[in-house]
């Protein structure tokens, strides 16, 4: 999707390159962005006529989770790679706080791993408990810009402050009222690490929504399904749902696709069509 300036809710983001005028020794002027390599860019929160930019010009994305305090809430992930997949970022999902697992969670996160592994991405495990996989992690952020993102309440900023003492960013327990995470975050902002590299810490999200993308968006973006649909009868635009002759539909049912994730994508997909229909509706 190309961004629109008049569509922007932040037309520079972290991570932007810029050129400025020097105004004093505390002060300057952006007078221009740079073009960007890439970008992350979800609909704003506030108006769904909008897209917000999470971050630019970044290596990596660092998506952590949970499956247990916040429990695991399944298609965050898929929703989240809809913002990264567009621009080929790569991205590590990071399981978090897995010192809490016990034999359920455990089978789960094998689950997790092997399926989004067998599709190219990373999964990776850790606890600022124990600090399980922190030095696997430090070394996979060294000298790239890495952007951490994910749910409220995953243990975010404890584990930034994991990777490097000196950060001080501000931690808070889940509540117990409702099992939910906080904000601790209000802004995303980039650290320099003495290891080399940058870190972009940004805000918990608590809701991914689409209203921005077109059916087509998503189906070219779950990048197994694209893959499959080269076989489709409709190849490239066949949304595998009532198309005959679906590659897509005959892997999720042979299980050589995930079923979890095209049941994910057909959620999406509704939401979008669900919207785009009210907004066709007001216009008359």
């Amino acid at each position: 999707m190309k961004l629109i300036d008049d569509q922007l809710t932040n037309p520079v983001a972290v991570g932007d390159m810029v050129e400025i005028e020097v105004q004093n020794t505390e002060q300057a002027t952006i007078h221009k962005v740079l073009p960007r390599k890439n970008y992350i860019a979800r609909q704003s929160p506030k108006s769904r006529h909008q897209v917000h930019i999470i971050a630019a010009n970044i290596d990596q994305v660092i998506l952590v989770t949970t499956l247990l305090d916040p429990v695991y809430k399944p298609g965050f992930i898929d929703r989240f790679l809809l913002t990264t997949e567009p621009q080929n970022i790569p991205v590590i999902i990071n399981v978090n706080k897995c010192d809490l697992h016990g034999e359920v969670e455990m089978q789960q996160y094998l689950e997790l791993k092997k399926s989004y592994e067998s599709i190219g991405y990373r999964v990776h495990e850790t606890s600022t408990q124990n600090h399980f996989g922190i030095e696997d992690l430090k070394i996979a952020v060294r000298d790239k810009v890495s952007l951490f993102s994910g749910q409220s309440g995953v243990g975010k900023s404890s584990l930034l402050n994991a990777i490097q003492d000196d950060l001080g960013l501000k931690t808070q327990e889940i509540s117990n009222y409702s099992g939910k995470g906080t904000h601790t975050t209000t802004f995303a902002e980039m650290f320099h690490l003495h290891s080399g590299g940058k870190i972009i810490d940004t805000p918990g999200i608590k809701l991914l929504s689409f209203n921005n993308l077109e059916v087509m968006d998503v189906a070219h973006n779950f990048r197994e399904f694209f893959i499959a649909s080269r076989d489709c009868k409709f190849g490239s635009q066949c949304t595998h749902r009532n198309e005959p002759d679906c590659s897509v539909k005959t892997k999720v049912n042979n299980q050589e696709l995930s079923e979890a994730r095209y049941l994910h994508y057909i959620t999406i997909l509704e939401e979008i069509e669900k919207q785009n229909y009210w907004e066709r509706s007001k216009k008359y």
